[in-house]
């Protein structure tokens, strides 16, 4: 049996894109044990994983930030004798524990981060864009490399649990369409403009069986959450209020979620619950779309500018994220109003 060490420590969004992947890992090597080292507070997200998968939190804030306490963290790991290291992060951290390992004559396979084509994607114009290998792709062929070929058989964190008669506190049964909005990300060139995102909320609020849920962090966000509860009819605010486990769960049971290319579009993507997303400076092409999401529910406007960041993180070269405030809020009602009916046609169909 052998032993493997998977790093991956950051961001949620490509720590969530990690499961897909690992899971069907593990369900064909069953001899083999797999165990996951990311941050702490992200351990929830492996939920109902296989018995072979096993995890191990890091405090990359605490104990481990400094090189000191990284390096004992390190050599506290490679006495567990480990077999391999599979390192699906590539960076400076993950980079140390990696040569611990392999001064004691481990095994390393590292993840191809495309960087290269990652900057020519994101260069200023003229250029001409193409799809990168997608994130789950190159996890893959980590895994490969390594000696392990598997088929991708992961459908959903909840697929070999489907408890029905577990309710939510507040929301009771079903009754028509159960819409999710998580209308923020990280950074502001990932976030449709909140006013505009109001209007939607606005005019899909006032549809019969059509009930909103509103997904998000705390603070600001949780405040602009809360108003739109109070606001707007058939609304709740699920911000703050709920585990990440149960919120995992609500995301199950929408029909549809909306959200920008953020950690809830990996979410969903992990409960099998279909997406909207909406584009600004980063693009699909990069290769984090959302796993086994349709590109067709995808929302952008083309401009030579665009993508001009991985992350979303680069200030606008424009100066008014134009990707952004040209999206118009008809078009995402009718993105909205299109997925939703592609869903029941497919429903109906099965």
């Amino acid at each position: 049996m052998a032993k493997i060490l998977i790093i991956r420590l950051s961001a949620i969004g490509d720590v969530a894109m990690t499961i897909p992947v690992i899971y069907s890992a593990a369900k064909a090597n069953p001899g083999d044990s797999f165990t996951v080292l990311t941050q702490s507070f992200l351990l929830p997200l492996f939920i109902n994983r296989p018995p072979n998968v096993m995890l191990i939190g890091m405090e990359t804030k605490g104990s481990e930030k400094k090189l000191g306490g990284l390096l004992r963290f390190a050599f506290s790991l490679a006495n567990r004798k480990y077999d391999m290291v599979l390192d699906l992060h590539d960076v400076i951290r993950s980079r140390i524990i990696d040569l611990v390992f392999r001064l004691k004559g481990k095994r390393v396979y590292r993840i191809d981060k495309k960087r290269k084509e990652r900057k020519h994607l994101t260069a200023k114009p003229p250029k001409e864009i193409t799809p990168l290998t997608a994130v789950t792709a190159c996890y893959t062929d980590v895994f490969n490399r390594a000696g392990f070929n598997f088929d991708d058989i992961f459908t959903s964190l909840f697929a070999d649990n489907q408890d029905e008669s577990f309710t939510l506190p507040l929301f009771g049964e079903k009754k028509g369409r159960r819409i999710g909005f998580a209308p923020f990300a990280k950074h502001r060139g990932k976030i449709y403009p909140v006013d505009e995102m109001e209007k939607v909320i606005e005019k899909l609020s006032k549809q019969p069986d059509t009930t909103l849920f509103f997904f998000g962090g705390g603070g600001y966000e949780e405040a602009v959450l809360s108003r739109w509860e109070l606001q707007f009819p058939n609304t709740y605010c699920v911000a703050g209020r709920f585990t990440l486990f149960h919120e995992l769960e609500l995301i199950r049971r929408m029909d549809l979620l909306v959200c920008m290319d953020s950690a809830n579009m990996h979410f969903a993507s992990l409960t099998g619950t279909k997406v909207v997303s909406i584009w600004g400076a980063t693009h699909p092409y990069a290769g984090f779309y959302g796993y086994k999401q349709n590109p067709q529910y995808a929302i952008q406007v083309e401009l030579p500018c665009r993508p001009c960041s991985i992350y979303g993180n680069i200030p606008c070269h424009r100066g008014d994220y134009a990707c952004l405030r040209q999206i118009t809020t008809e078009q995402i009602i009718d993105k909205i109003h299109f997925a939703l009916d592609q869903n029941e046609k497919s429903s109906h169909s099965s």
